[in-house]
């Protein structure tokens, strides 16, 4: 028989949310609903608009960065935000890397792909 005060136990692994603490450090969530809760989906909208964000920062800084007589403080404030916009589209991967399932067996193909391309690689 169960016991019914004991805690529950879950195989989920916490997902990084796309946003820091107050203090600078990873927030993480742990839920059992299958990313369907409230804070689930809050991260996953704001990931999308993280990521929209840097493509439009993008297409603003590139012709900034590809005119030699642009003003440094102009590429300095361009630079702050692609580097904002990179450390928050690394969050995201990190995070989405981390959901990923575990792969069953070792895919043989890819290994050997990987090992011609390594001894292919100068040194």
């Amino acid at each position: 028989m169960e016991n019914p005060t004991a805690p529950a136990t879950t195989s989920v692994s916490p997902r990084l949310l796309p946003w820091p603490s107050a203090d600078g450090n990873p927030c993480y969530l742990v839920t059992d609903d299958n990313g369907g809760g409230y804070l689930s989906r809050l991260a996953d909208n704001l990931e999308a608009v993280q990521l929209a964000t840097a493509a439009d920062v993008l297409d603003l800084a590139r012709p900034l960065l590809d005119d030699p007589t642009s003003p440094y403080t102009e590429v300095r404030y361009a630079g702050i935000r692609l580097a904002e916009c990179l450390t928050d589209a690394l969050r995201v991967a990190e995070s989405r890397g981390l959901r990923l399932p575990a792969p069953d067996t070792e895919d043989t193909d890819c290994v050997e792909v990987a090992e011609v391309t390594a001894r292919n690689m100068p040194t």
